[in-house]
């Protein structure tokens, strides 16, 4: 699986320098699956995906809703296990960050999201 750098350019920081991504059918289907914890500066990249789950989980996670230009049109902060969020039509990918994320990072609605790949 590859990994990108995600930055949030609104507010001019780095939301994680070593997020995988899973963009096929197989990764996005095991995702975080089997994990204990998400390590700082790591998550997932989830496209498409215009909602989440999380069955099987072992910890909370926070998640950020991504439309097509790349810009957060959803907050699911502190998603427990065993979860199932809406279907949200203008979100197209999700970043799956470590549970407190979204506030300590101030990632907001509307915010503006570039995706660096990593060498």
């Amino acid at each position: 699986m590859h990994r990108v750098t995600v930055v949030n350019t609104t507010r001019g920081n780095t939301i994680g320098d070593s997020i995988e991504v899973a963009d096929t059918s197989l990764t996005r289907f095991v995702g975080l699956l089997g994990r204990r914890k998400i390590s700082a500066g790591g998550g997932l990249w989830i496209k498409p995906s215009s909602g989440v789950h999380t069955l099987g989980m072992l910890f909370p996670i926070d998640v950020v809703g991504l439309d097509k230009n790349l810009c957060v049109a959803h907050l699911w902060p502190r998603l427990v296990p065993f979860r199932i969020t809406a279907i949200k039509f203008k979100v197209q990918s999700v970043l799956e960050l470590p549970a407190g994320a979204i506030a300590a990072l101030r990632i907001d609605l509307g915010d503006a999201i570039s995706l660096i790949p990593s060498p």
